[in-house]
């Protein structure tokens, strides 16, 4: 039972770093084809887009990094990702900007190096 457990959790780890990526590189292709192009604004800038993203960016942090502490008993990975998600948060008042992407992006990157520390702590 455990090693299902554990089996789950680092398959959801990495599911929570592909979807740090993917979330990446929707800002950066959002910016580059939409500000640069003027391309694929009414699919890249939709607000469901980030609002998806970012509950299953929640749910997936949340379990991973919940039950990677109760497992390893590092609080650390936790504390990252939270920061990554309240950047991810923060960056939905300011709008389609260069500020939400910053923020979107730093936000990912914190939460994906989460999923990562927590993967290489429960091993």
């Amino acid at each position: 039972m455990a090693d299902t457990m554990v089996l789950i959790r680092n398959r959801l780890d990495r599911f929570g770093v592909l979807l740090s990526g993917l979330c990446a590189l929707h800002c950066i292709a959002g910016l580059l084809l939409v500000a640069g192009l003027g391309l694929g604004g009414e699919f890249l800038l939709d607000p469901a887009i980030h609002e998806v993203g970012l509950v299953l960016a929640i749910l997936v942090g949340t379990v991973t990094l919940g039950v990677g502490v109760l497992r390893h008993g590092d609080p650390r990975p936790m504390q990252l990702g939270g920061v990554g998600l309240g950047l991810m948060m923060g960056a939905l008042f300011f709008g389609h900007s260069s500020v939400e992407a910053v923020l979107t992006i730093f936000g990912v990157a914190l939460l994906g190096w989460a999923h990562l520390s927590n993967l290489r702590l429960g091993d």
